[in-house]
C-alpha cells in the first residue's frame, strides 16, 4: 500500500465532502448498495467480528416502519432521501467467529451473557458504518449520517425477536446542495492530538 490518494480523490472522502441534509430526486440502484457493502465489508473489526448488520431502507413500506421513530426535526429530510441506512450491529456477533476467525477458537472469547459482548459489537459495528460512510463517497454517493430518531421504535420495527441492535442511521443519495449548511471548523491538531 505504497500509493497516495490524489487531492481529488481525497477531497471527494474528506477535504470537501459534506453531512448532506437534502437529496436530489434521483435513485440509488439496488446494484449500488451490494457494491456499497461489497467495499465495506474488507474494513477492520476486531478478530475479524464483523458486527454491523445493515438494512437498507427503500421502498415506500419500509420508510412508513421507519417514519414513527423519527425525531420532528429529522423526519422530512429522511424520508425525503432515496435510501436510508439502518447500521446495527448483532450482539451475537460471536456465533459466526467460527467461520470469520478460523485459526481459534475466537467464539469462546465472547461467550456468556449478552451485556459481555456489547462493547465489542457496537464498537466494531460502529467502524464497519464508518467504513459505509466512506465507500459511499468513494463510490460517489453522499451521505447524512445522524441519530435522532427513537432506537427501541426502529429496533421493535426492523429487528423484532432478534439480538439485533440499531445503531445510528445514514441518509443515502445524490447531496443538494442548496440543503447544505455553512461548512463548520475542526480541531486543529495540536487541539485534539498529541505525539507521544
Amino acid at each position: 500500500m505504497s500509493d497516495v490518494f490524489t487531492d481529488a480523490a481525497l477531497d471527494q472522502l474528506f477535504r470537501t465532502a459534506r453531512t448532506q441534509n437534502a437529496f436530489q430526486p434521483r435513485a440509488v440502484e439496488d446494484s449500488q448498495l451490494r457494491a456499497l457493502y461489497e467495499l465495506l465489508k474488507w474494513g477492520p473489526t476486531a478478530a475479524n467480528s464483523t458486527p454491523a448488520r445493515f438494512v437498507f431502507v427503500k421502498s415506500a413500506a419500509a420508510k412508513q416502519k421507519l417514519a414513527p421513530a423519527l425525531s420532528e426535526g429529522n423526519h422530512d429530510k429522511t424520508l425525503a432521501a432515496p435510501v436510508n441506512v439502518i447500521v446495527a450491529y448483532d450482539e451475537d456477533f460471536h456465533e459466526k467467529l467460527p467461520y470469520l476467525f478460523p485459526h481459534t477458537d475466537a467464539k469462546s472469547w465472547f461467550d456468556g451473557p449478552r451485556e459481555g459482548r456489547h462493547v465489542s459489537a457496537f464498537r466494531n459495528g460502529t467502524l464497519q458504518g464508518a467504513y459505509l460512510m466512506m465507500a459511499a463517497r468513494s463510490l460517489g454517493l453522499d451521505v447524512g449520517p445522524m441519530s435522532g430518531f427513537d432506537n427501541a421504535k426502529v429496533d421493535a420495527a426492523f429487528f423484532a425477536g432478534t439480538h439485533i441492535k440499531s445503531n445510528f442511521l445514514v441518509n443515502l443519495g445524490y447531496g443538494d446542495p442548496a440543503g447544505l449548511f455553512p461548512r463548520l471548523p475542526r480541531l486543529s491538531f495540536d487541539e485534539a492530538a498529541r505525539i507521544e
